[in-house]
């Protein structure tokens, strides 16, 4: 280990002055988004549904531990989408890994797969801590209180589609 660390100090010293700024952008700095990009904008986002999911079928389709990989789009599909709809939602930064491409609607929740309504460039850091990780927190909760008979599947999927934060509010701690 001792040896290494000379051998990449001398590789950075190498590197142009540009490269090594990215690297330690990459490795050192977050993109912190405002608030107000926490939120999907409703009139490119407004949210989708899969049809082969109801509150009737839960217990065959969302509440079954791997399901929403049975469902989920390839990774090209959502990527070359993700490229297309940060551009549309006007963000300047054009990093892909500052953004999960996340379907507003869950697939927990029965959200549609593949639908652009239902997906969107949602940032990872948002000021206030309202990013996608926070979003995940909550959608997982949402499913297992769907699966526990706590709430009906309607409750959740306009409650998170809405206003996730509010959702997050009402429903994290209950």
């Amino acid at each position: 280990m001792r040896r290494t660390a000379p051998l990449l100090l001398s590789a950075l010293l190498l590197l142009p002055a540009t490269a090594f700024a990215r690297w330690h952008h990459w490795r050192h700095d977050r993109r912190m988004f405002p608030a107000s990009a926490a939120l999907p904008n409703p009139s490119r986002t407004p949210g989708a549904l899969n049809p082969a999911v109801t509150q009737r079928d839960i217990y065959s389709t969302i509440c079954v531990r791997g399901w929403t990989r049975t469902v989920r789009p390839p990774e090209a599909y959502t990527e070359h989408l993700k490229r297309e709809q940060i551009r549309l939602y006007g963000y300047r930064d054009r990093w892909l890994r500052d953004y999960e491409e996340d379907h507003l609607v869950p697939l927990e929740l029965g959200g549609s797969p593949a639908s652009p309504r239902n997906l969107w460039p949602e940032p990872h850091h948002v000021a206030g801590g309202w990013g996608s990780y926070r979003k995940d927190q909550l959608e997982n909760r949402l499913n297992h209180l769907v699966c526990r008979g706590r709430i009906t599947l309607a409750v959740a999927r306009r409650a998170i589609a809405r206003n996730w934060i509010a959702a997050y509010r009402r429903f994290m701690y209950r």
